[in-house]
């Protein structure tokens, strides 16, 4: 694989984008320091504290420079790259506990909202719901939670069950990933293998059990997937048969993960998996993780309709714990999974994050396989392999102003639809502030860029200075 050079406008771009991270930095800097977060909103119900709710909000902002597939348009006006400022992320989450046994939890929020698309539906043109404004905000998360055998020191077993709209959706670590504390920039999204599809951003409904014994931690859940009605391309020859997601009545779905804690244990109060634990735990962990569905996708061969059942599998590991001397506060953060997707013959998706272009009608060169903007082949039958790795530099002062922590992830796919095989690197650091409450980050990424299921015409890159803060 040869790596593209970045274009020359694009490094203009990235100095730009640096120049305002770095004044932003300086006047959060700058700017008197946060309190110690504790428990952070929290109010109490009783004297005691044992009945309580909790409130939690963030946002996550990006400015991006991104080279973009050829054939690419935003507007009507044919372009190459672009830069933007969107909103990946606005979030609240709300969870009360009335007794030692029973929950309740909600998350609202919008994700992905541009200058030109990720606003209410029907919105478009110009004016007060002109294109990309007035998203609506929805229901991430909400379920009813009951203890049947409370976790306690004395007890190497512990047991809860809920409904609703959850996301103890197996698979991996990074499928239940929370999204406040990722090393990378982002989730790599193929471990959300069903988003927006059979899925509402990566849940369904359903009913879930988890818990732990000893050293084990688990997650089952059997849900109703959400409907799909895409209809499948008839072919004559069944060797080029591509399933699309068409599940007619939904068949139950089953989903699971079972994780092995050697070291220290995790909290699992919530079902959100944390990427980067700073050095403040020993993690060493292994998993594996399942979801099936029967009768999720559908091929049409000689006018005759197949239905297949969407199969996933997981394995992974993940490594997060202090390095060197103590006094430097080092850590070393790990993880590595791989994905063995079965969707049914030649299934394959194309998927970019805050994607704005459409394809250029006009056009009269080789447009890219996947399409327009920052689309890439991200979902499919096949096997996925995922790494990345950081290290949180020492600290050299007794309370620091920044801590920096660079990082690498690697990507490589080998989806049956494509005759070749890509690999994909992101770089970059987060800068924190206030630990994850408070921290920039820095991201380059590639993708490739089919011309052909057999050709890899270039690869083409991402530039993303994301801000964020938690509460």
């Amino acid at each position: 694989m040869v790596l593209q050079k970045c274009p020359t406008n694009q490094i203009l771009i990235m100095k730009k984008l640096l120049t305002i991270s770095g004044l932003f930095l300086s006047l959060l800097v700058s700017a008197q320091g946060s309190p110690d977060y504790g428990g952070g909103l929290k109010f109490n119900l009783n004297p005691e504290g044992s009945k309580y709710m909790r409130f939690i909000a963030w946002n996550q902002v990006w400015l991006r420079s991104t080279d973009l597939n050829p054939g690419s348009m935003i507007g009507d006006e044919s372009v190459s790259s672009y830069e933007d400022a969107g909103l990946r992320r606005l979030r609240l989450l709300a969870y009360a506990q009335i007794s030692p046994r029973y929950m309740i939890l909600t998350h609202i929020g919008i994700n992905n909202q541009t200058f030109i698309n990720g606003g209410a539906s029907g919105s478009a043109n110009t004016g007060g719901y002109g294109a990309g404004k007035k998203p609506g905000i929805f229901f991430h998360d909400a379920w009813n939670e009951y203890a049947v055998v409370l976790p306690q020191e004395s007890k190497p077993f512990s047991l809860s069950v809920g409904a609703g709209l959850h996301y103890y959706m197996g698979l991996s670590r990074m499928t239940m990933s929370s999204t406040l504390n990722y090393l990378t920039v982002d989730a790599p999204i193929f471990n959300w293998p069903l988003i927006e599809n059979s899925d509402q951003f990566a849940r369904q409904i359903g009913i879930f059990a988890k818990g732990k014994y000893n050293k084990f931690e688990y997650r089952f859940s059997i849900n109703k997937p959400f409907a799909t009605n895409q209809t499948p391309t008839n072919v004559i020859d069944a060797s080029i048969a591509r399933a699309v997601d068409n599940n007619n009545v939904t068949q139950w779905s089953k989903a699971g993960y079972v994780e092995y804690q050697f070291f220290d244990k995790e909290a699992n109060f919530l079902p959100y998996k944390v990427g980067t634990y700073l050095g403040t735990k020993k993690m060493f962990n292994i998993g594996a993780g399942f979801y099936n569905a029967p009768k999720g996708t559908q091929t049409s061969v000689n006018g005759v309709i197949e239905e297949h059942p969407i199969s996933l599998f997981a394995g992974d590991v993940f490594l997060d714990m202090p390095i060197g001397a103590k006094e430097k506060k080092m850590a070393i953060t790990a993880y590595s999974v791989f994905y063995n997707y079965d969707f049914g013959p030649n299934y394959l998706r194309n998927l970019g994050i805050m994607n704005e272009s459409i394809a250029d009608p006009s056009f009269s060169g080789s447009p890219a396989l996947a399409g327009a903007g920052n689309l890439q082949a991200m979902i499919g039958t096949g096997n996925i392999w995922y790494t990345q790795a950081g290290v949180l530099l020492p600290n050299k002062n007794e309370k620091p102003k920044v801590r920096i922590q660079p990082f690498g992830a690697y990507t490589y796919k080998n989806f049956d639809a494509l005759e070749k095989a890509s690999s994909q690197f992101d770089l970059g650091a987060n800068f924190f502030l206030d630990g994850h409450h408070a921290k920039i980050t820095t991201q380059y990424s590639t993708r490739p860029v089919y011309s052909a299921v057999d050709k890899i015409d270039k690869y083409k890159g991402e530039f993303i200075i994301q801000l964020q803060i938690y509460l």
